[in-house]
């Protein structure tokens, strides 16, 4: 029998080692993906100095998850025919809707971040969109991804401030991510006088879900599982090639069944 170490083992051995090295490096991405999440909400950024946009984040960029409520400032140009109201969304117990306007971040035809300037009740009672160029500050949230679909798309109602849903109402990219004015900040002062909407802070956001990052979690505990799998049917090959059996038994002797001598 050959035994472990055996060069016809070689190539299972090297097999094995690949295998579970890739699992364990998947598993610990989507571990470290998980951990980032989880940081991310218990990290509160709502008082942090406030930031340019563009040193966070480019209008192709992935959101930065660890800059969740970061204050961002923003300078560019007002989309008004891009604005929407999203549905469903309470101020002081009274369920009405956020009056969202895209913003081109550097000026008129560039990529555009959606800016929550305020909620009001009914759509018709928002002022009208501004114009012209303007710089705010908002805190910096992820596209939304509650799962309602936008069943009118021929309205300016949304269900969420979704960067899928909001690109159908402009005609340039989105970031993919969204600022809630700060009615509070200095460079919001004429916008909010203005615009005479309520503020749509952050305590009216819809609450975090407790499985943030659970996917990443599963899916890291997955390529554990696998890895073991490969261990195991590794070890099994191993056992039966070194043992003699049902993969190292000799041709036409099942396992366990004497061999018969010749000749007698």
């Amino acid at each position: 029998m050959p035994s472990a170490l055996s060069p016809r083992l070689w190539g299972a051995h090297l097999l094995v080692l690949v295998l579970v090295a890739a699992a364990g490096g998947l598993g610990w991405w989507q571990y470290s993906a998980y951990q980032a999440q989880q940081e991310a909400e218990a990290r509160d950024l709502t008082e942090a100095t406030p930031v340019a946009l563009t040193d966070l984040m480019g209008p192709d960029d992935p959101f930065p998850a660890r800059s969740v409520g970061q204050p961002v400032t923003v300078s560019g140009a007002w989309v008004p025919d891009g604005t929407v109201y999203v549905s469903g969304r309470e101020h002081d117990g009274t369920e009405g809707y956020w009056v969202v306007t895209p913003l081109a971040v550097g000026g008129a035809g560039e990529p555009a971040l959606p800016v929550v300037r305020g909620w009001a009740p009914e759509p018709e009672a928002a002022a009208a969109a501004p114009e012209g160029a303007a710089s705010v500050q908002g805190w910096l949230q992820p596209s939304e991804g509650t799962g309602a679909g936008d069943v009118d798309r021929t309205d300016d109602v949304v269900p969420q401030v979704r960067t899928a849903d909001l690109i159908q109402h402009v005609d340039q990219d989105l970031y993919g991510a969204y600022a809630v004015l700060d009615p509070d900040a200095a460079p919001n002062s004429d916008l909010v006088a203005a615009d005479a909407l309520e503020p749509a802070d952050l305590a009216e956001l819809p609450e975090a879900a407790g499985s943030t990052g659970l996917r990443n979690l599963l899916y890291a505990l997955e390529w554990v599982i696998f890895g073991g799998f490969a261990v195991f049917i590794w070890w099994r090959y191993v056992r039966d090639v070194t043992q003699g059996g049902p993969l190292g038994a000799p041709r036409g002797v099942g396992p366990g069944e004497p061999r018969v001598a010749s000749g007698s």
